[in-house]
């Protein structure tokens, strides 16, 4: 059984709640604390008038002030780039081989090619440009279309076989074993020739008869020897750095299916200045020659 509450002289009323014999005062709130109630009540129906606030169907109110973050970064944007355009006019204005030679616009360019990499093509091609199955390594010196700057500069501009652009750099190779171009025995010789360029292949007894299938199927774009031919963007099959994998399985599925990796034009959308950047960037990395 609860107990009654003691009650003395001058205690204010109660709630008529009462939790074993405990009883509570029915006190009014401070001033202070309601008089900060109203007020936050107050900035935040001026908040939400003055802000973008109310979620619509389609979007949300705008706000007298018409203010938006998107809005204030797209001005910060604006902003950096009116400090830049002078030094980005000459970037653009200098010829491409001479960038790194002048050490105001290298240190710029390797900067702003840093940012502009990070932003569009680590996805792909790693953060540190060292690339992954299907995505070049952009740190060595295997380049299947050149890596002078002029060459990265194009390739980053028009793309690799996207239908975008006209200039786009495009290679092909054949399906040897989905087209039937060539019969399974055959696929497996010329893959044991292949790996034998740059380390030991699966089964030596085929070499002399994949040698045959590679003069006659494969030399007219790689080579006699194999080291490939960048006008065609041909890869050098016998420097053990392969874009898919060297292994006996990997090559077998390469010289069956073939490979069409894809890489979008850019010049729609970044800036020229953007372009030449990041071409700089990418050429000191370490690979470009």
């Amino acid at each position: 059984m609860s107990k009654k509450s003691q009650k003395f002289e001058g205690d204010p009323n109660t709630t008529g709640h009462s939790w074993d014999g405990i009883e509570e005062f029915d006190n009014p709130m401070p001033r202070w604390w309601l008089w900060s109630l109203y007020a936050c009540i107050i900035w935040g129906i001026a908040y939400t008038i003055a802000y973008p606030a109310w979620p619509m169907i389609n979007s949300a109110t705008a706000g007298i002030l018409g203010w938006s973050s998107r809005g204030a970064v797209t001005e910060e944007i604006a902003a950096v780039d009116e400090g830049n355009a002078a030094i980005n006019t000459r970037l653009v204005e200098v010829p491409l081989d001479a960038i790194p030679a002048n050490a105001d616009l290298d240190t710029y360019a390797v900067s702003a090619g840093g940012a502009v990499f990070r932003t569009w093509c680590a996805q792909c091609h790693g953060s540190g440009a060292a690339g992954a199955k299907g995505y070049p390594n952009l740190l060595d010196d295997d380049w299947l279309w050149g890596g002078d700057i002029e060459a990265i500069y194009t390739t980053i501009a028009h793309g690799i076989r996207n239908e975008d652009d006209e200039d786009a750099r495009y290679s092909e190779m054949p399906a040897f074993g989905r087209d039937e171009i060539l019969e399974p025995e055959q696929l497996d010789q010329v893959v044991n020739y292949v790996m034998s360029l740059s380390g030991t292949p699966r089964d030596a007894g085929k070499l002399a008869a994949g040698a045959e299938v590679f003069a006659d199927n494969c030399a007219a774009c790689h080579g006699d020897d194999g080291t490939g031919d960048r006008e065609q963007g041909a890869p050098n099959l016998a420097d053990a750095i392969w874009l898919y994998g060297g292994d006996y399985d990997s090559l077998l599925d390469t010289v069956t299916y073939s490979r069409y990796g894809v890489m979008p034009a850019w010049n729609t959308r970044l800036t020229e200045a953007q372009i030449r950047a990041v071409a700089v960037y990418v050429h000191q990395l370490g690979g470009g020659e």
